[in-house]
């Protein structure tokens, strides 16, 4: 079945970086587009970033363009999310997620599969 693991993530001072690694098992990485959320405590899961099968196509919130950075490795069958300039509001449980089909992006429920979370803190 598919397994997503993500890792990296932890405790940082405002206007720190942290990469985010999610390691994907049982599928065909290529053919699955590949995303994170997160979720602030008390607030619904939001969609981060995105990055389609080819690696050309990447989309990203307005909160965290210019700051943030989606990439795959085929060989490796990982997606990693490069986070720089970090903010406290960015504080939050983060999630990798996949899915097959080509609808929207931005939408939680159009993704299928769903990793642990790992939890990125911020401080002041």
């Amino acid at each position: 079945q598919v397994q997503l693991v993500e890792s990296g993530g932890g405790l940082v001072q405002a206007g720190g970086s942290l990469r985010l690694s999610c390691a994907a098992s049982g599928l065909r990485f290529s053919l699955f587009k590949m995303g994170w959320f997160r979720q602030a405590p008390g607030k619904e899961r939001e969609f981060v970033a995105a990055i389609l099968w080819s690696g050309r196509s990447t989309y990203y919130a307005d909160s965290v363009k210019g700051r943030f950075t989606i990439s795959r490795d085929g060989a490796k069958n990982t997606v990693d999310l490069q986070m720089n300039s970090l903010k406290p509001e960015d504080t939050a449980v983060y999630y990798c997620a996949a899915d097959l089909s080509s609808s929207t992006v931005v939408n939680q429920h159009s993704w299928n599969y769903w990793g642990q979370g790992t939890q990125v803190t911020v401080s002041s």
